[in-house]
């Protein structure tokens, strides 16, 4: 509580805090105002050389505000210099740039022209290209066509070919139809060959057997049998052979089958004093015949042993031919006589027409005469028939006898 006059007043009433606060606060101020006064008599001392420094200060400002408006006019000048070479850059620069347009403007029209022709004549080489194109697409269409037709006719041939393998494929499975095979096969052969008359197919020998072909050889040798032999089923198994033993179970079947053909012919067809000393096998197969000769070879040894000579396709026909020329000059011997005769007469027939040619040439000599004669008679003729023509009837004298005169017109003849 404080007592003031007859007052008291309360510490914690509002008044009595608001004027404690204020007394507290104006002896603050009062204190911060010494201390001011204090700080600013510092600052005043502190002062004077910044005084001087900003006096000296602000004449390097003066001149340098001085320097600053010499610095403005020469950047006017500057400007102005900058302004004027700049205007008359930009006229140049338009100058230029109005030259370069219309340069620009001329090589574009002149390109725009090159460009229309060279399109135009793009457009001709398209055109014709597209032509030839087409032409030649036709052409090639066609020749497709024709390709394909070929090659559909040559389905049908494969297909028919197939066919035609399958078909072949069972006569060789049976041993009788590739028996006929061969033989056919053969007669073909020595059809080409031979005339006809010097062989004879499915011939049968004294002895009741029958050969497939016995060529009609003079002696010697004298007739030669060829019998045809197809051991396709040997063959067949050495060509699926995989394992070794199957390959020499098949070479024995082979060597088997081949023996008992060739002892077959050679007891069968080799018979004395009615056919040749040999005969042949013929193999229709031109591979078994290469299997003999490059893998059994012993088998071709006891063929020569037993004169029995074995013969591919090929060789048959080589063999053929070399017995085709022992048949012309068999033949051309028997014909010896004839020849002789028949030169005989040709002869004859050279000395009559020797003798008749030499009688023409007489009657070529007469008629030579005559010739010139007539000549010479002609040649008589055509003088005189010259000094006729040459006659001059005007200076005839009126005198002479021989002239008979000419009846006037109108007249019968009186003198």
């Amino acid at each position: 509580m404080i007592q003031i006059g007859a007052q008291s007043y309360a510490l914690d009433d509002p008044r009595v805090l608001m004027v404690i606060g204020a007394a507290t606060l104006g002896v603050l101020v009062l204190i911060l105002l010494i201390m001011a006064v204090r700080a600013a008599g510092r600052s005043a001392r502190m002062v004077e050389p910044l005084a001087r420094q900003m006096q000296a200060m602000g004449g390097h400002v003066q001149q340098l505000g001085m320097g600053q408006e010499q610095l403005r006019g020469g950047l006017q000048t500057v400007s102005d210099t900058q302004a004027n070479a700049q205007t008359q850059m930009v006229q140049s620069i338009e100058a230029r740039m109005a030259h370069v347009q219309q340069q620009m403007q001329d090589r574009l029209a002149e390109n725009a022209a090159r460009s229309a022709r060279s399109l135009a004549e793009m457009q001709e080489r398209m055109a014709e290209t597209l032509h030839g194109s087409s032409k030649q697409t036709t052409t090639s269409l066609t020749q497709l066509q024709e390709r394909l037709a070929a090659i559909d006719k040559a389905q049908d041939n494969i297909t028919k070919l197939s066919g035609d393998v399958l078909s072949l494929q069972d006569i060789l499975s049976n041993k009788q139809t590739r028996g006929a095979f061969g033989e056919i096969q053969l007669n073909d052969i020595v059809s080409k060959a031979l005339p006809s008359d010097s062989y004879t197919m499915q011939a049968t020998l004294s002895s009741g057997k029958r050969a497939d072909c016995l060529i009609h050889l003079p002696n010697p040798p004298g007739p030669i049998v060829i019998d045809s032999k197809f051991p396709l089923e040997a063959y067949e198994a050495l060509r699926k052979a995989k394992s070794d033993y199957e390959v020499k179970d098949a070479a024995r079947a082979m060597r088997v089958a081949v023996k008992t053909h060739i002892n077959a012919i050679s007891s069968k067809y080799i018979i004395e004093g009615e056919t040749a000393d040999g005969a042949l096998m013929f193999l229709p197969s031109e591979a078994v015949y290469a299997e003999l000769h490059a893998n059994f070879p012993d088998l071709v040894r006891e063929g020569f042993a037993s004169r029995v000579w074995i013969v591919s396709p090929t060789t048959c026909m080589a063999t053929l031919n070399t017995m085709r020329a022992i048949l012309k000059d068999a033949r051309m011997r028997e014909q010896a006589g004839a020849i002789r005769k028949t030169l005989k007469m040709l002869h004859r027939d050279v000395e009559i027409v020797v003798e008749r040619v030499g009688k023409l040439n007489t009657h070529f000599g007469q008629a030579r005469a005559d010739l010139e004669g007539l000549g010479t008679a002609a040649e008589r003729a055509g003088k005189r028939a010259a000094r006729l023509d040459n006659f001059d009837f005007e200076e005839v004298s009126e005198q002479d006898s021989t002239i008979v005169p000419l009846a006037k017109p109108g007249h019968d003849g009186a003198p």
